[in-house]
């Protein structure tokens, strides 16, 4: 049995798991936003 729960039942390794989806979310938003920034870039010179 785990004895390390809080009363909701939930582990106590959140707090890593929540920094571990912040560093995925960074990895995942950082090249998505610029890759569309540089497409917006591209299209902008097009229309030059």
């Amino acid at each position: 049995m785990n004895t390390h729960t809080n009363p909701n039942g939930e582990l106590d390794a959140r707090p890593s798991n929540k920094l571990l989806l912040g560093v995925f979310w960074i990895y995942a938003i950082v090249p998505l936003t610029w890759g569309v920034i540089n497409t917006l870039v591209q299209a902008t010179k097009l229309f030059h």
